[in-house]
């Protein structure tokens, strides 16, 4: 598939009654999760490494084209330098070989700390990645990395080693009045949005406001991204956060309507796909 959709986690209670049945129990949730969407951004990773007998029954509760995006551990990208720690990264990628083909791109979400005065422990940490084995992506929060002569190092390193550029789009969070709900949110950094490509696929994590009016602007002018990428052949892989993460599933499940809407070929969302007695609503 070229196109797959999902949310940040699977594993939140709060979707029982609405993504899965009532009863479910927490054991099931993966499995659950992972026929309705077809990615997960697999955020538990950065807290903690998890045991190879995890990683087995998340192979064996998924189906064979459902992706992990696994985010590189803290302990890994929020201690001041990469490249001490390129053995645990490597380390960290065998753990999670039993995956397989499920193993989409993993990627480094590189603390606002990390500025472009350390390009060169960057590019020394990526040179080090097996990248033709696994899919690498770069995620940078510092504002400096948005400003030339930043942007264009970056994006010119990234391009020659093929890793990719994480996109994160905050905008909708930061739209409209200071609403209690969305202060985790707005915790994230308030980054420009650069619609740049550096490899054969793209992350996109857009934290999507509660309101619909309110991420429509923005989602329309992802609609027109994601198909110009689409087209040239990229891999694009759409992750949909909410401050509110009880709504997080039906803002993808409606950003995929949107898509498909404006004539996008996209693979249909497997929760469409569910028998009618399986079926909850959308809102």
């Amino acid at each position: 598939m070229k196109f797959l959709i999902g949310c940040a986690v699977w594993a939140y209670k709060g979707w029982v009654g609405e993504l899965y049945p009532p009863g479910t129990r927490t054991t099931d949730f993966l499995n659950l999760y992972s026929r309705r969407f077809t990615t997960v951004e697999g955020n538990t990773t950065f807290y903690a490494v998890p045991n190879p007998e995890t990683v087995t029954r998340w192979v064996q509760q998924t189906p064979p084209d459902f992706e992990f995006c696994l985010k590189l551990p803290r302990d890994i990208t929020h201690q001041k330098l990469l490249k001490p720690h390129i053995p645990a990264a490597l380390a960290f990628l065998e753990r999670m070989q039993p995956l397989g083909k499920g193993l989409g791109p993993i990627f480094a979400q590189l603390p606002p700390s990390y500025s472009p005065a350390l390009i060169d422990d960057l590019q020394t940490f990526l040179e080090a990645w097996p990248r033709q084995d696994a899919p690498l992506a770069v995620e940078v929060r510092h504002r400096e990395w948005f400003e030339e002569p930043h942007l264009s190092n970056l994006t010119t390193l990234l391009k020659d080693l093929g890793v990719g550029r994480v996109l994160l789009d905050t905008r909708p969070v930061y739209t409209g009045e200071n609403d209690p709900q969305l202060a985790s949110e707005r915790r994230k950094p308030q980054l420009p949005v650069q619609f740049s490509v550096t490899a054969p696929f793209t992350l996109i994590r857009f934290i999507s406001h509660p309101s619909l009016s309110v991420n429509q602007p923005f989602m329309e002018e992802w609609v027109t991204q994601i198909q110009q990428w689409l087209k040239a052949g990229i891999k694009v892989y759409l992750f949909v956060h909410c401050p509110i993460e009880d709504i997080s599933p039906n803002n993808a499940r409606y950003f995929q309507q949107l898509l498909e809407k404006n004539g996008l070929e996209i693979p249909p969302l497997p929760w469409n796909n569910l028998s009618q007695s399986h079926q909850l609503s959308l809102w």
